[in-house]
């Protein structure tokens, strides 16, 4: 501990030891290079990547429901639909699992949102949309100046900033079918000293099941003090609450046939989440080519869920290890009427991370080039504490009714300690009409696990993973042609190492698996152009090679080996007003993803997994596609369809659908979409609608804890008032 803090204390003091050097660094046209909430340089020309930028406008015109609706026209980006707000987000890029989302990082404002970013990256929360700016989604070599997760892909939601000019905000309303209603008030105030901004919101509604209401609020604070000229303070406080009565659990073969939108335990079934988070950054323009960042954040997170069903299609509850059907006090089937005389599991877990990172941006000449370099460094510390309770009793369904029995109905306690230390370096060489970008990430990870308490006994197990890993990357654009860049780019890619969620059993004794890192070295080959007049094109050639792929299986986590995946990700935007020149606007958007290789490539026959075999929820084909108008009298009405080929669900590409409802192909499908604003010029009021799966078509989402269909149609209708 002591030489890993003293190489800390290293690494900062030799960042700060590159200030003077800034401060002598020669002044070059292009200056203040980062943007200030942002992950992407202002000079995108030089980005050697794949990146998207989901704007402001952007999403007024589609009007999303949900974080997941508003991803679905980036290409590269599978979206599952398991609940009907996104509060448990599942996002795979370019053919990995999107369970949880936990191979891509999340971000808001440049600060990680997993439970535990590396402990346990998984996403049950993201920024509510209603506070969202842009979205911006980096898949190239650019993401080795950001982590943990370096393999599939950064999303990071930009949030409003605070007002500069007096007093300014925002009231929205609106409701739609399934019971949905929500409100949303922003109000702030600033001028040059600074300012402050308050976020209110409030959404509740139905889910895709029955009985799976939600509720969600949240408040936030933000906001920004200018010291000087040259230094700016911002800081944000949120916290989040959700209320919810989804379940993961799926249904089963039967369960589904019968009625695939029932939920036999919702009544009992419970799902809370809590997260407070505080963001406090420092910049410090120390010239006009040198910017000093300093972010420091801290989120506290707590999260409990009930379950009664344990397995789907199996007709049982699972109390205590023994099957619901053998006690006498509960039924033989799944059913509400029997879940009424039955207890089942609470899953509390604790999560608590914090951070401070420094970066250095800066301009200067080295070697007689114009450059733009980043170094930077960040301290990040986890404890997570994971704890299961169950029993048959009724009684059981109360958490505080179990807690009071001591350790009588404590199943399993388990504590996770991170500590993590992560080194970035990117220089950008400009040269004429081209740019080079090196740059490499080091992440010094240590993960300890104890387990304290397991399978209803005290235990006394203990592991501590350790990794040091070296991310180089390399990136070239080429800007020869006018608002074209041609790049190509290859980064080596990281995902840390995960602790065991669910124990497994040897003997009379419990396991507790170790996995190493997932490595991967990621390819790319891409051109963005605007070249002509209302015309936007995007192509991007991506090869990802993973040495360690890891495979999760009813909670537990083992490398699988390796695994390649390729494709050609395609996106653009027509708008026959500007190419035309007129004031009525025919505009064309979408985006086509071809996953032609998402494979293993290395058997792993414990697990039945031969070579060649399709990687689970990798679809080969994913496409979204808009047709809109637009007026000078403020309409803008547009409808869309987004498609998704059919999936395999697990390595062992099973086609035969099993009795829970686990194995089995999802069948591709086709969703149409539609929204509609107007805004009459001049005016401070807006008024909107949207629609989503127009025809109502039925189709099946996930197979992860049994069969999960998809949303029913779903609309909504609302009014923003601004001032």
């Amino acid at each position: 501990m002591f030489f890993r803090k003293k190489l800390l204390s290293s690494a900062i003091a030799s960042s700060l030891m590159l200030v003077p050097f800034a401060l002598q660094a020669e002044q070059v046209d292009s200056i203040n290079t980062l943007t200030v909430t942002g992950i992407l340089p202002d000079r995108l020309e030089a980005v050697p990547g794949s990146f998207d930028i989901v704007d402001e406008r952007d999403l007024e015109r589609r009007r999303p429901f949900t974080v997941k609706e508003a991803l679905k026209t980036v290409p590269g980006i599978n979206a599952v639909d398991e609940d009907s707000y996104g509060l448990a987000l599942n996002i795979g890029v370019r053919g990995l699992n999107p369970r949880r989302t936990s191979r891509t990082l999340l971000m808001e404002d440049g600060m990680p949102l997993f439970l535990g970013p590396y402990g346990d990256p998984s996403a049950h929360y993201s920024t509510p949309l209603d506070r969202v700016e842009r979205i911006e989604v980096v898949k190239g070599s650019g993401q080795i100046l950001h982590g943990p997760q370096t393999v599939g892909g950064m999303i990071n939601f930009v949030t409003r900033p605070v007002p500069t000019d007096g007093f300014e905000g925002a009231v929205t309303m609106d409701a739609g079918n399934q019971g949905f209603r929500g409100a949303h008030t922003r109000l702030g105030y600033g001028n040059d000293t600074g300012g402050i901004m308050i976020d209110a919101l409030q959404k509740q509604g139905d889910g895709v099941r029955r009985g799976h209401d939600f509720d969600v609020t949240e408040f936030s604070i933000k906001g920004q003090l200018n010291l000087t000229d040259r230094q700016t303070l911002i800081a944000k406080v949120s916290r989040f609450e959700e209320d919810s009565a989804i379940t993961e659990t799926g249904l089963g073969q039967l369960e589904y046939a019968q009625d695939k939108f029932q939920a036999p335990t919702s009544d009992h079934d419970r799902f809370e989440h809590q997260r407070d988070s505080v963001q406090l950054k420092h910049i410090f323009d120390i010239n006009d080519s040198a910017t000093l960042n300093t972010q420091a954040y801290y989120a506290d997170a707590y999260r409990s869920s009930f379950r009664q069903v344990n397995e789907p299609g199996d007709g049982s509850y699972i109390i205590d290890g023994t099957a619901y059907s053998e006690l006498d006090r509960c039924g033989t089937a799944a059913t509400a009427a029997n879940a009424d005389a039955c207890g089942g599991r609470h899953r509390p877990r604790d999560y608590e991370y914090w951070g401070i990172e420094s970066r250095l941006d800066f301009n200067h000449t080295l070697f007689g080039l114009d450059s733009d370099a980043v170094v930077g460094v960040r301290y990040h510390e986890e404890d997570i504490r994971r704890r299961q309770f169950r029993d048959g009793d009724p009684r059981a369904r109360d958490l505080d009714w179990l807690k009071s029995f001591g350790t009588d109905y404590l199943r399993e306690d388990i504590r996770i300690d991170v500590e993590a230390i992560s080194y970035f370096a990117q220089n950008t060489f400009h040269l004429g009409d081209w740019s080079f970008t090196p740059g490499v990430r080091i992440e010094d990870l240590s993960i300890k696990t104890d387990v304290v308490w397991a399978e209803g006994d005290p235990q006394d197990i203990r592991q501590t993973n350790r990794s040091t890993d070296v991310l180089p990357g390399f990136g070239i654009a080429w800007n020869g042609i006018d608002n074209t860049t041609v790049f190509a780019g290859v980064h080596r890619g990281i995902a840390p190492p995960r602790p065991d969620r669910d124990l497994g059993e040897v003997g009379d004794g419990v396991v507790l698996s170790k996995t190493s890192p997932e490595k991967s070295t990621n390819w790319e080959l891409g051109l963005r152009s605007d070249y002509f007049d209302g015309v936007s094109l995007a192509g991007t050639l991506f090869y990802t090679d993973f040495q360690e792929i890891v495979i999760q299986d009813s909670g537990r986590f083992f490398n699988a080996g390796e695994s390649e995946q390729a494709g050609i990700e395609l996106a653009g935007r027509i708008d026959f007003g500007t190419f035309y020149d007129s004031a009525h606007n025919v505009y064309l958007t979408g985006s086509y993803t071809n996953l032609f290789k998402a494979e293993f490539s290395k058997a792993v026959p414990s697990e039945n997994i031969a070579a060649g075999n399709r990687m689970p929820y990798a679809p080969r084909h994913m496409a979204s596609l808009s047709l809109g108008y637009e007026n000078p009298y403020g309409l803008d009405t547009r409808i869309g369809v987004d498609y998704i080929s059919r999936q395999f669900v697990d390595g062992e590409n099973t086609r035969v659908e099993s009795a829970n409802g686990q194995e089995g192909m999802i069948d591709g499908y086709s969703l149409w979409n539609a929204s509609i604003n107007y805004r009459k010029p001049g005016s401070d009021i807006t008024l909107f609608g949207s629609v989503y799966n127009l025809t109502d078509r039925e189709y099946l989402v996930s197979r992860v804890d049994g069969k999960v269909a998809g949303r029913q149609r779903q609309f909504f209708a609302g009014i923003r008032y601004e001032f």
